[in-house]
């Protein structure tokens, strides 16, 4: 059996690809704090009921005037969903990105990442140890 076959660590896999996924979104949403009629972006989290891997949705940068910056990374390729957060303070150009929701939720995202990242590592060695390699 390859290890891909096994349940959790697919999980955690796909965990790990979506919280990398959003730190993208996140840090498009602060790049963009400036700019007028931005709303803030950000990923819903994979639901692990459902149908294994998730629906597939794409998501890609839209540049509305040509003095606009293209996106650097292609959020295209992301299998993750979208979505538009609302948020409660909107500036007179329109902007909606609060620099602080943005920087709690890149904090909150990084230590989620952590946890994730250390139970895959710690299942692959329990693994190990299993097949007697460690």
């Amino acid at each position: 059996m390859a290890l891909s076959g096994i349940p959790i660590l697919s999980m955690l896999r796909t965990r790990m690809e979506w919280h990398q996924a959003r730190q993208q979104v996140l840090a498009e949403n602060v790049a963009n704090a400036d700019t007028p009629g931005y709303q803030a972006r950000d990923l819903s989290q994979p639901k692990f009921e459902e149908t294994f891997p998730p629906p597939l949705a794409t998501v890609s940068l839209v540049q509305t005037e040509s003095g606009h910056i293209g996106g650097g990374l292609s959020s295209s390729s992301s299998p993750f969903r979208s979505q538009k957060t609302s948020g409660y303070e909107v500036r007179p150009t329109g902007n909606a990105v609060s620099l602080e929701d943005e920087m709690m939720k890149v904090a909150a995202n990084q230590l989620d990442f952590q946890a994730a990242t250390t139970l895959y590592s710690k299942s692959l060695k329990l693994i190990k140890t299993a097949l007697g390699k460690a």
